[in-house]
């Protein structure tokens, strides 16, 4: 009952703050200081459908990304949490694969690859996981110009994060999980790098799992070097609170979060999934983001995404659209895997 409560004043407090936040702020004043904004573009379709609100889910393998205790986070009932969703993912032992492409704005291409192993729970005390990752980011190919503007040759951008994963249940109905990343990033000839951690926690309110709260704490870290020597800059760090509850009776999973970038104002998102037409699956989400995407042609429906997703025994294919409002929209699509 205490971890309950107190889940439940933090994910309230955050809520509190991300409704008072908007009128006493216009723009934060450390925005655009962050290196590495890549981490922050959002992987797997399921989740960017429904807004991005997933640290309170993470029921798949981008849990890696999310919310890495949603690795473990199952009901204590014989009937899991994903099986209620009629997925049937985690049956131990069982090896996930996840893999996600967005073409990204201005065709920057981005992608997650990960990797997960549920350990044998005839071996260990309490359900636990490992997992991979890998985060990318290619911007292409640039002109390089000299002083005069004639073209000299190319150059090529990248940025690439890998990290390892670790989630454990600590009770029945609590979960935790930590990932460790090496970051590194190359313009031209120059290059920086940095070491960064995300923290989670997930906590389920009933057996069946139906009902989550989760919190993490993303990319807290530092850069080790950077693009020059003498410079460097933060990590784009994030703490954030998330909800889930799968309606009883009606065909709908609902998620919330609201967080905090560490260099910018608070965010909300909202998601649904309808889990009735098995094994196809609808999703619709919204999150404030979008208003940043705003720059005054009167296109009103940044932050507002959609998709759908098909699932095969242990197989599932996600598709997805996010509306950049301005700047356009971005698609993805994600493979998930069992074997």
């Amino acid at each position: 009952m205490r971890m309950r409560n107190l889940f439940m004043g933090s994910i309230l407090g955050c809520l509190t703050l991300a409704a008072l936040a908007p009128h006493a702020l216009a723009i934060d004043s450390k925005a655009g200081t962050s290196a590495y904004t890549f981490l922050r573009i959002g992987t797997g379709a399921k989740s960017q459908a429904m807004g991005g609100a997933f640290v309170g889910l993470a029921d798949d393998a981008t849990a890696l990304y999310y919310n890495p205790a949603g690795l473990t986070a199952t009901g204590s009932n014989e009937q899991s949490y994903d099986e209620l969703l009629g997925k049937q993912i985690y049956k131990t032992p069982l090896n996930r694969f996840t893999a996600s492409y967005v073409n990204y704005l201005v065709d920057f291409q981005y992608g997650f690859v990960g990797f997960v192993r549920r350990l044998d729970p005839a071996h260990t005390k309490n359900p636990a996981a490992l997992g991979m990752s890998v985060t990318y980011q290619n911007y292409g190919t640039f002109k390089r110009l000299d002083n005069s503007g004639a073209q000299t040759g190319t150059f090529g951008a990248s940025d690439i994060a890998i990290g390892v994963t670790g989630s454990m249940q600590l009770r029945p109905r609590l979960s935790a999980g930590v990932t460790g990343k090496l970051i590194l990033e190359k313009i031209d000839t120059y290059s920086s790098s940095g070491v960064g951690a995300d923290l989670g926690l997930m906590y389920l309110i009933n057996d069946a799992g139906t009902t989550r709260l989760g919190l993490a704490v993303t990319n807290v870290g530092k850069q080790m070097k950077g693009m020059t020597s003498g410079h460097k800059d933060p990590l784009p760090s994030k703490i954030s609170a998330g909800l889930s509850h799968k309606m009883v009776g009606l065909p709908f999973l609902f998620s919330g979060e609201v967080g905090k970038p560490f260099d910018n104002n608070f965010y909300m998102a909202l998601g649904a999934e309808l889990v009735s037409i098995k094994p196809f699956f609808v999703r619709f989400g919204w999150t404030t983001v979008g208003k940043d995407y705003n720059v005054g042609s009167g296109t009103n429906l940044g932050g507002f995404s959609g998709g759908f997703g098909y699932s095969y025994k242990a197989y599932e294919i996600d598709y997805s659209y996010s509306s950049y409002s301005d700047l356009g929209g971005v698609h993805r699509v994600t493979l998930d895997a069992g074997f």
